[in-house]
């Protein structure tokens, strides 16, 4: 079996992760600023990553996972300033949104989620250590500015050049009290009506940067095996990350990995363009688990493009792989196990080929069907238990008792007992020969769209698929 080889930003290459501490593996995401409601760009990310993290632990790595929460910062304060609520209320609101997001999609939860503000301290020590290293400087004016210049290795994540930058700092440069336009904020002077924290400099919050170097150090220590987010934290937050804590002497993070975004119309799914998808409103629309599986289908380096057709799409396919689970367990008269077929643990060390894993799912799909048709039990459970392997590592098992209540509700549970009393005086009807009272019964269903399979082991219904 090869071992598992992933991407890394840093060197825009595949090669083989060994982590840092043999059997263990430390990971630090950065999480949401928490000033909105989720949408799926920002669940996308939470999926992907949850995708990474399974398969570490089913390899036999115990994993430290980091997701941090951005609850101070320029934007929440100024949604908290238009709502007119205090700025705390909004990002609680928020952080419990996405809390139920992510639970709700059967991400697992973080081992640690560290808030901003609840480590303002680290913060302050690391500017500490900037400053008499000679990296950083304050002013005086209660703002604390790393020096961009001085560092070695300055933008090698995204691969620009510090001359080509173009700043908002350049545009008031004569006024600014930064040594070069292209230096970042690591602490913001207090202003009136603001959040702040007393510091040796003066009061005032974190800039945006320095909460993640400082909780990645508190968690993971001076070097840690992968730090993951979205493509749009390539520049600046990352580069800066890299920066600061570069120049505090840590080795940081030893490989980079970013998930692609959901667009829409080709365009980045966001709040500013205001074509953001909600969670919650798609869930109106299909059930967690379907949500789950069409984000979590595509490659994580691969834009999703998304479409209501698309995820239409998505949900009937995985309801035909849960079908078919549902029935194996019938028919094997237990709950097939969870197996991870040699094809699929290719695929999976290959950087996540999620889409090379859901080839081997069709095929045990297309095996297991065949098994059902010819009646051979010991097809239908390999190939149910290498299926359910599978979906384990994907987050889409529906035997998973997180997604207890969204394949099987009441609704639908009432539905099968109605059917189950038709299909039973169908079958009376037919015993007596009379067909034209049994196809009266077959047709009406299928007028309701529910579709009569008639098999070796009784009668089966299911709702008709859209075309």
């Amino acid at each position: 079996m090869p071992a598992l080889n992933l991407y890394d930003t840093a060197t825009r290459s595949v090669s083989q992760f060994t982590p840092i501490k043999p059997g263990e593996v430390s990971i630090y995401v950065c999480g949401a600023t928490v000033q909105a409601s989720p949408h799926i760009g920002h669940v996308r990310s939470g999926i992907n990553f949850d995708i990474l993290r399974r398969w570490l632990i089913k390899s036999g790595y115990q994993v430290t996972f980091i997701r941090n929460v951005t609850d101070i910062d320029d934007k929440i304060l100024d949604k908290a300033s238009h709502e007119d609520v205090p700025w705390w209320v909004l990002t609680m609101k928020y952080e419990r949104e996405f809390s139920a997001a992510y639970a709700g999609l059967n991400v697992m939860p973080p081992t640690y989620e560290p808030r901003a503000t609840g480590h303002i301290t680290q913060m302050i020590e690391l500017m500490q250590i900037l400053i008499d290293n000679g990296s950083a400087y304050a002013p005086g004016n209660g703002d604390v500015y790393l020096e961009v210049r001085k560092l070695k290795r300055y933008l090698t994540l995204s691969g620009q050049r510090i001359d080509d930058l173009l700043t908002a700092a350049d545009l008031d440069a004569a006024t600014s009290q930064k040594r070069d336009p292209r230096d970042f904020a690591l602490w913001k002077a207090a202003k009136p009506g603001e959040p702040s924290w007393p510091t040796p400099w003066g009061a005032g919050r974190p800039g945006w940067h320095l909460e993640c170097s400082a909780m990645a150090h508190a968690y993971l220590g001076e070097r840690f095996d992968i730090h993951g987010g979205g493509l749009d934290l390539i520049f600046p937050h990352h580069e800066n990350e890299i920066a600061q804590s570069e120049a505090a002497g840590f080795g940081f993070a030893q490989r980079w990995m970013h998930n692609a975004w959901v667009t829409q119309s080709g365009e980045k799914m966001s709040k500013s363009l205001g074509n953001s998808l909600l969670v919650e409103k798609i869930l109106q629309r299909v059930r967690p688990i379907e949500l789950r599986w069409y984000l979590g289908c595509a490659h994580y380096r691969s834009m999703l493009e998304y479409s209501e057709q698309a995820l239409d799409e998505s949900a009937i396919a995985f309801r035909r792989i849960e079908g078919f689970l549902k029935r194996a367990a019938e028919l094997l008269g237990k709950t097939p196990e969870a197996l991870i077929s040699d094809a699929f643990a290719v695929a999976m060390n290959d950087d996540l080929a999620v889409p090379a894993g859901l080839a081997t799912i069709a095929e045990n799909l297309r095996l297991g069907n065949q098994g059902i048709t010819d009646a051979d039990l010991a097809a239908i459970s390999k190939n149910a238990s290498q299926i359910r392997g599978a979906l384990e590592i994907l987050g889409c098992d529906p035997f998973d008792s997180n997604f207890a209540g969204s394949t099987s509700d009441d609704l639908t549970q009432l539905m099968d007992g109605v059917i189950k009393l038709s299909l039973a005086e169908r079958a009376a009807a037919r015993d007596r020969k009379d067909f034209a009272a049994s196809d009266a019964i077959r047709d009406g269903l299928a007028a309701l769209g529910i579709t009569i399979e008639d098999t070796a082991q009784g009668p089966r219904w299911s709702i008709t698929e859209k075309s």
